[in-house]
């Protein structure tokens, strides 16, 4: 193990310790390979502007497992997943449900398939595709993304997606007052919920949106 990963192998156990010390037996050695895995392709195909595996866990793997306990239902759409970011990591930690990773973008769906292989993630579906013509045969319980586009944009289009009762979890960094009130006029009902994110000072909120 080198710096880099032992650096990763703690900040991911600490942050694991105050997520629960459950989820960290289960899950740190295949989030550990997932870090390598993501670190390694990175070198070539600029997966994430964050290169360091520690920065990674902190970043990056700990913020995915953030939403967790938001999930619910039993199949997720993890919209815009670029190198797989919620959707493997909550495949790795939460295998009760089933996920499908959708992407546009041919070389962040071919890694996310290279790791399904490798981490064998039986739970976990990839789809090239961009949302607006994403046709599943099966609609979802919920809709996750983090980074990928506006919350209204988000909503408006994944309300034909999901299951009756389902919702959009749009994960954001400050308070999101305007997505909020621009949701709110085009008549969704959303929620507001701080995320914390062991170790990580910046502000994290998980927008909870409803057709």
């Amino acid at each position: 193990m080198n710096a880099g990963q032992d650096i990763a192998r703690r900040t991911l156990d600490a942050g694991l310790t105050v997520l629960g010390p459950e989820a960290a037996r289960r899950a740190g050695p295949r989030l550990l390979a997932y870090v390598d895995l993501l670190a390694h392709w990175n070198r070539r195909f600029n997966l994430t502007g964050t290169r360091a595996p520690g920065d990674i866990v902190q970043r990056h793997v700990l913020d995915s497992l953030s939403v967790a306990p938001h999930l619910y239902g039993e199949r997720v759409l993890d919209a815009g997943t670029g190198a797989g970011l919620p959707g493997l990591v909550l495949a790795i930690t939460r295998p009760e449900l089933c996920y499908t990773l959708l992407d546009s973008a041919g070389k962040k769906t071919r890694f996310c398939l290279q790791a399904v292989a490798e981490l064998s993630l039986e739970n976990v579906e990839v789809v090239r595709s961009r949302l607006e013509d994403f046709d599943p045969a099966q609609p979802f319980s919920c809709v996750v993304s983090r980074a990928f586009v506006s919350a209204p944009a988000l909503a408006q289009s994944s309300r034909r997606l999901l299951l009756p009762g389902g919702a959009v979890l749009a994960m954001k960094g400050v308070y999101p007052k305007k997505e909020l009130d621009e949701l709110q006029a085009a008549g969704f009902a959303a929620d507001v919920v701080p995320l914390a994110v062991p170790g990580l000072r910046e502000a994290r909120h998980l927008l909870i949106v409803r057709p």
